[in-house]
């Protein structure tokens, strides 16, 4: 006896995915109107100047009437690598970040530290330590410049006042020019770094201290093994973000020594500057330009992978 074969029923059909409901679309829409406004400016005043940057660099453009527009490869490369007075800034402009990146972050610490410790008229002195960051570049380095006169400058004369030396010139001598400046931009940038550094100590909480100082913990002890660490992450993003501030620095030492004397406090985005609005050489100090940001975010590539290297969890465990 034969059975009839019953044909294969097919299998059921996936239900249809849900559409997006208008709700969820008008939510969409709200999101990237809101993103807009702050998305416009970065893409004008940073991506596109980038990317401007990056297109002259590579041409023999000249600031002059009737500027001609033509294709050089990378000659200005070839040329900016035997530009010795480049490299010379180069040099400076990292002994200058470095410098008051390290010492802004020290003075800050401690004055941060100072602020947090329940001092009286707490209130008054965070005002007072801000003053800098309220006054502008320009009237910051004329200040300073009256303060580094050889001519009856109060540093001067406070040197001469305790028998000291008092007719050196800071800002026009070949061996003091460099650190004076190092000391203005510490003075200005301090401010920033406090408030940053503040913010970060008052999060920390109290019981870890008090649980230090109950084991027999003291002061130096303290900090090493629960304020530092706690505010790692906080301390490696302001010293990045200071590391680009003062790299990208212009206006103060501008005003306060233009690159002198000598060279000696010539940063190279003052060289970049001098480039293309002296001699006039656009594509030239557009391929500086791009140089100094290549090694901006290799240095501070360098600096983050090496800061954050021992957070990351070792393989195998």
């Amino acid at each position: 006896m034969t059975t009839a074969i019953e044909p294969r029923r097919a299998a059921p059909a996936p239900p249809p995915r849900p559409k997006k409901t208008t709700r969820a679309r008008t939510r969409r829409r709200e999101a990237i109107a809101l993103v807009l406004p702050s998305l416009i400016p970065i893409l004008v005043l940073s991506v596109a100047p980038l990317v401007i940057g990056i297109v002259l660099a590579f041409t023999d453009t000249r600031l002059v009437r009737h500027p001609d527009f033509g294709f050089a490869g990378i000659d200005n490369f070839v040329r900016l690598g035997g530009n010795s007075l480049f490299w010379d800034s180069l040099r400076i402009g990292l002994i200058w970040t470095v410098g008051v990146t390290v010492l802004q972050l020290a003075a800050a610490m401690g004055l941060a530290l100072l602020l947090n410790s329940g001092l009286k008229l707490q209130g008054l002195t965070r005002v007072l330590a801000l003053i800098p960051w309220a006054m502008p570049p320009v009237v910051v380095a004329i200040m300073w410049q009256m303060i580094y006169s050889a001519n009856g400058g109060p540093l001067n004369a406070f040197l001469g006042s305790i028998g000291l030396p008092d007719g050196i010139n800071w800002l026009g001598d070949f061996n003091t020019a460099l650190p004076a400046v190092i000391v203005v931009g510490v003075w200005v940038g301090m401010p920033q770094t406090t408030v940053t550094l503040l913010a970060g100590l008052q999060q920390i909480p109290a019981e870890l201290h008090e649980a230090a100082a109950v084991d027999g913990a003291g002061a130096w002890r303290r900090f090493t093994a629960v304020t530092w660490p706690s505010m790692r992450p906080i301390v490696s993003s302001i010293t990045s973000l200071n590391f680009i501030w003062n790299f990208n620095s212009f206006s103060l030492v501008y005003v306060l020594t233009a690159g002198g004397p000598g060279g000696k406090t010539m940063v190279p985005v003052l060289f970049v500057y001098l480039e293309a609005f002296k001699n006039r050489e656009i594509g030239y100090a557009a391929a500086m330009g791009l140089v100094l940001v290549i090694v901006v975010v290799a240095l501070l590539a360098i600096y983050l992978r090496s800061q954050f290297r021992g957070d990351r969890p070792e393989r195998g465990r």
